[in-house]
């Protein structure tokens, strides 16, 4: 499933990869992501469909904001106009952390809470859109891997703010840290909008949404 018949038969658009990484490492292997084939022809979307999808990127917004939030943190850390205990604080209030980048925490803002996203997923949308499109499935397994990877880095991202807590002019960590996290997320992000917002949009979030 390609971003180009996406925006032509719906004209949602999905975000393009970042073309410069921070990190030298990486935890996610671009290369051998599955893809899903487009739709048939016949295959059409309504409005409450394409909302789906749209809502889907629209949230990963609000998320690459927030990431960029956490960028500004750590700079007022290495500048010393913030404290890395309150560093700590302010990071895990983020919806980023509370939703465990799942895609529970996309699709059901409005009405579950932020710690009940991730089982929202596992029991409830990727089953849905494994049922709704077969050939869907090594694209959800590839996601939900990702999702894992995801979550252990912001555990690499709290050992690191504790690290600075201890060592306050080392900031290598926690800067080598983030940069890590940027870039998986950026990756992730436009690989997932790529895959879904069209199976979104054709059978929505959950059964009888479209």
């Amino acid at each position: 499933m390609s971003g180009h018949w996406l925006t032509r038969r719906t004209g949602l658009t999905p975000t393009a990869p970042a073309s410069d990484r921070l990190s030298k490492r990486s935890v996610l292997d671009d290369a051998t992501r599955p893809t899903a084939p487009e739709p048939d022809p016949q295959v059409s979307f309504g409005r409450r469909g394409l909302a789906a999808g749209q809502h889907l990127i629209d949230v990963h917004d609000h998320y690459r904001d927030e990431l960029q939030q956490v960028r500004d943190l750590l700079d007022r850390v290495a500048e010393g106009i913030t404290a890395a205990g309150q560093a700590r604080g302010e990071l895990n209030r983020l919806t980023i952390r509370a939703n465990d980048w799942t895609l529970g925490g996309a699709c059901q803002l409005q009405c579950v809470s932020l710690t009940e996203h991730h089982t929202s997923e596992d029991d409830a949308i990727f089953p849905h859109l494994r049922a709704s499109q077969h050939n869907l499935s090594d694209v959800l397994d590839r996601l939900d891997t990702e999702h894992h990877a995801i979550g252990a880095l912001f555990e690499e991202i709290d050992t690191a703010l504790i690290h600075l807590a201890q060592h306050p002019t080392d900031i290598a960590p926690i800067s080598d840290a983030l940069d890590l996290l940027t870039d998986t997320l950026q990756s992730h992000f436009a690989y997932e909008e790529r895959e879904l917002a069209g199976p979104l949009a054709q059978y929505g979030f959950f059964p009888g949404q479209v």
